[in-house]
């Protein structure tokens, strides 16, 4: 059974979610730190392009499964227009101004 984004531990992690879910740009973009980054199944990739690709012009949306790591880690299922469901781990790394410097994501 999924976790209701509102149950997710971490709270930079549950805005995360939100913003995706509810297809949020703006709230997406302020919860990441100047210079974020993040990988795709191991490969860093360029982040504006593939916000834009994977959620935002896709229509992504996460049904988090679980989570882990105090709720930096989740395994989730994620779809969006492109390529349908797929289950998928994201690790979250949070800096000490309460943004997301990194995130990575894959196929799990």
């Amino acid at each position: 059974m999924a976790i209701k984004p509102d149950k997710l531990s971490d709270p930079v992690v549950r805005a995360f979610v939100n913003a995706v879910n509810s297809h949020d740009r703006e709230g997406f973009m302020s919860l990441l730190s100047l210079g974020a980054t993040m990988a795709d199944d191991g490969r860093d990739r360029n982040l504006a392009d593939w916000i834009e690709r994977e959620i935002f012009a896709s229509n992504g949306h996460m049904e988090v499964d679980s989570e882990s790591d105090g709720g930096r880690t989740l395994h989730a299922r994620y779809r969006n227009d492109t390529y349908g469901e797929m289950k998928t781990q994201w690790h979250f790394t949070v800096d000490d101004g309460g943004r997301i410097s990194r995130f990575e994501t894959g196929q799990a």
